[in-house]
């Protein structure tokens, strides 16, 4: 087993038992400071169906280039980190810190740590490996993209020569844990930050694309979305609500005080802002507090070829992409008078020349605005259906409710925090949950 491992380089190492079988993948470290040097008392273990679970390094047998061997036993129990721990990767990476360089003493940004067992056995901090940031006047400087430009000089120091490690700075980068986290899916990267203290959130927030914390903050409990929110200029807040799904959008500013949702309604382009308005004046348990105003809209004289192109757009939900909504012009919501939907699998059935109008299904009968949600579910189950068009008395569509719409309403309030822990946390493991 080596004897000095640097955490960036079993970030993502499988986890395996005596067996050679696989028990999961490395996520992060887990450190403590306390006593008479930081130790490393356990990996932090994505196991099958994501749940990440806390594997302790005394369970830890071997660690190479290629994998971590496990005595085998690992509690499958959720894993919720404890006051006094402290996540290398999610919150040690990118911290400034001051090093001692013989008489000089400067500033760094950390980019790795190294472990090494001592003679008790334990896994403790042995080295840092820092780069120089002498130089960076602000906190915002610190938190910008110019401090991941791999510019300035790097050491691997003496861990006491490092100050500061352990203390939270005011301001850190999250880039190098979003490196980290990258091959995650938007649900999972989703968790990984719900996980995080209030602080690291809102640096990780602010080092994501628009886009991306968009996409996320779809994924996330409503405590979130809204602290996260909050924690954002006015101005940043309404681009990112532009770039979410608008009923998502509609139901966040439907959380947040009203002079604050009117303020960032106003700051976004008017044409965002329409669609949003005309969710907000829906109750919530209606099909038109469950729809999305952008499913995809297309005038009978398109083609199978066109409708194909437009379903297979890689930014398009799945439940949207699952039919085409046929109606008259104008072809925005609310559209012309509609005509009906053809369901994807249809379009693959027919030549690409063919009209979408010429095969719609008539059989689908739209629900009204105001349909309550019961209503919609059993239209939704009855016909096994992805997703059904709303209308308004004018036989206009005004956009579609998708099954994940309905689930999200018919689960429980905290599902997205639960839906990785089905038992309580204080609960002991039971035999199946040790494997």
């Amino acid at each position: 087993m080596s004897s000095r491992v640097f955490v960036a380089r079993i970030a993502g190492l499988t986890v395996l038992d005596p067996l050679g079988d696989r028990v999961g993948r490395v996520r992060d470290v887990v450190m403590t400071f306390g006593g008479s040097e930081p130790r490393a008392i356990g990996l932090v273990t994505e196991v099958p169906g994501k749940r990440r679970v806390f594997v302790p390094m005394t369970r830890v047998t071997s660690v190479d280039a290629g994998a971590v061997i496990t005595t085998g036993l690992v509690n499958m129990r959720r894993f919720e980190q404890r006051a006094g721990e402290t996540l290398v990767l999610a919150e040690l990476f990118d911290r400034r810190v001051q090093v001692r360089d013989g008489d000089e003493t400067f500033i760094g940004l950390v980019e790795d740590i190294a472990i090494e067992q001592n003679l008790r056995r334990d896994w403790v901090l042995a080295k840092v490996f820092v780069r120089h940031v002498d130089g960076v006047s602000s906190a915002s400087k610190a938190m910008s993209r110019l401090t991941r430009r791999r510019s300035g000089k790097t050491m691997l120091v003496d861990a006491h020569d490092v100050t500061g490690l352990h203390q939270q700075a005011s301001a850190q980068s999250a880039e190098r844990l979003l490196e980290e986290y990258e091959d995650l899916r938007v649900a999972d990267l989703a968790e990984v930050i719900h996980d995080l203290n209030p602080k690291r959130r809102a640096e990780v927030a602010a080092a994501m694309d628009d886009h991306k914390l968009a996409d996320v903050l779809e994924e996330l409990p409503e405590d979130d979305q809204i602290e996260i929110i909050a924690g954002l200029d006015t101005e940043r807040a309404a681009d990112v609500l532009e770039a979410m799904e608008p009923d998502d959008a509609a139901d966040l500013l439907s959380d947040l005080p009203s002079e604050q949702a009117e303020q960032l309604l106003q700051l976004m382009e008017p044409d965002e802002a329409a669609p949003l308005r005309r969710l907000l004046s829906y109750d919530e348990n209606t099909a038109g507090g469950l729809m999305t105003t952008e499913p995809v809209v297309l005038g009978p004289e398109a083609t199978i070829a066109e409708a194909l192109a437009v379903v297979r757009r890689e930014e398009l939900a799945p439940a949207l992409a699952s039919a085409v909504f046929v109606s008259r012009p104008p072809l925005e919501t609310p559209t012309g008078r509609f005509i009906g939907l053809v369901h994807t699998q249809k379009l693959l059935r027919e030549p690409p020349q063919t009209a979408v109008g010429t095969i719609v299904d008539k059989t689908i009968e739209p629900v009204g605005v105001d349909a309550p949600l019961g209503e919609v579910t059993r239209q939704l189950a009855t016909y096994n259906l992805v997703s059904m068009p709303v209308v308004d008395e004018a036989g206009r569509l005004l956009g579609a409710v998708t099954v994940d719409d309905v689930l999200d309403h018919i689960l429980p309030d905290d599902w997205r925090e639960a839906r990785h822990d089905p038992r309580p946390s204080d609960a002991p493991a039971t035999d199946e949950e040790v494997v």
